[in-house]
C-alpha cells in the first residue's frame, strides 16, 4: 500500500512538461488575375503562413550562385509566396529581362516569364511595407505595376536603389554579389536615349531556384 502511495504522489507532483509555443502565423490573399493568367501551371500558396524564421534560397543563373536569407518576419506573404514558386518549378529556366546601372537605380529583375513585367503566376497580392524601408546593395525585394499587384517579378540590387518604400523587401544576399557584379560589367543593351535600363547583353538566365 505505501508503495503504491509513493508512486501515485511522484505522478501528481511530476513537473508537467510545457508545450512550445506555436508558431506565429499570418493570412495572406491570392487574389487570382483573370485578364493576366499564369505563365506556367501553378496553384497559389496557402492563405495561412508562417510569420516567423528564416527561408534559404539559392538562385542558380548561367553567371553563378546567388544565396539569400528571406526573412518571414518581415514579409510572410511574399516570403511564402517565393518559396512556393521556387518549389514549383515556376522560376526554373527563366529570364531575367531588365537590368539597369543608373545614378539612381542599379537593379537586375526577374521573375518575368514572357518579357519584362509580363507573365506572372495568375494571382496577386498585397504589399508588405511600412513606408521606411530602403534598398542598399544585396537586397531582394518585389517588383510590381502598383499597390498590391506582387505576383512573381522580383529583383535584386547590385549598387543601390534611390526609390519610394513601395516595394516588398523579401531580404538580403548572403553570398553571390560577384555573380551581380560579373552580370553588371557585361553590359546593357543600349538604349536610344542613352540609359542603361532594358536587357542585358548578354542572357542572364535562372536556371533554378532551392528553397530550403
Amino acid at each position: 500500500m505505501r508503495l503504491l502511495l509513493a508512486v501515485l504522489m511522484m505522478v501528481v507532483l511530476a513537473p508537467v512538461a510545457s508545450a512550445a509555443p506555436a508558431t506565429p502565423t499570418a493570412r495572406c490573399e491570392f487574389i487570382p488575375t483573370p485578364d493576366n493568367p499564369a505563365a506556367r501551371p501553378v496553384q497559389p500558396p496557402s492563405a495561412v503562413v508562417p510569420a516567423r524564421g528564416t527561408v534559404k534560397v539559392t538562385i542558380v543563373t548561367n553567371y553563378g550562385v546567388v544565396g539569400a536569407n528571406l526573412d518571414r518576419a518581415n514579409a510572410p506573404c511574399g516570403v511564402e509566396n517565393f518559396a512556393h514558386l521556387a518549389r514549383s518549378w515556376f522560376y526554373s529556366m527563366s529570364q531575367c529581362w531588365r537590368l539597369t546601372d543608373t545614378t539612381r537605380l542599379g537593379v537586375l529583375q526577374c521573375g518575368d516569364i514572357y518579357r519584362a513585367e509580363e507573365g506572372g503566376p495568375g494571382y496577386r497580392f498585397a504589399d508588405e511595407v511600412t513606408g521606411k524601408e530602403t534598398y542598399p546593395r544585396g537586397t531582394i525585394a518585389y517588383g510590381n505595376q502598383g499597390p498590391g499587384t506582387n505576383g512573381s517579378e522580383f529583383f535584386i540590387v547590385h549598387s543601390f536603389a534611390n526609390i519610394a518604400p513601395n516595394y516588398t523587401v523579401m531580404g538580403h544576399v548572403t553570398y553571390g554579389m560577384d555573380t551581380l557584379d560579373r552580370i553588371v560589367k557585361a553590359g546593357i543593351v543600349p538604349q536610344p536615349d542613352g540609359l542603361l535600363d532594358g536587357l542585358p547583353k548578354k542572357p542572364v538566365r535562372i536556371l533554378h531556384v532551392l528553397a530550403h
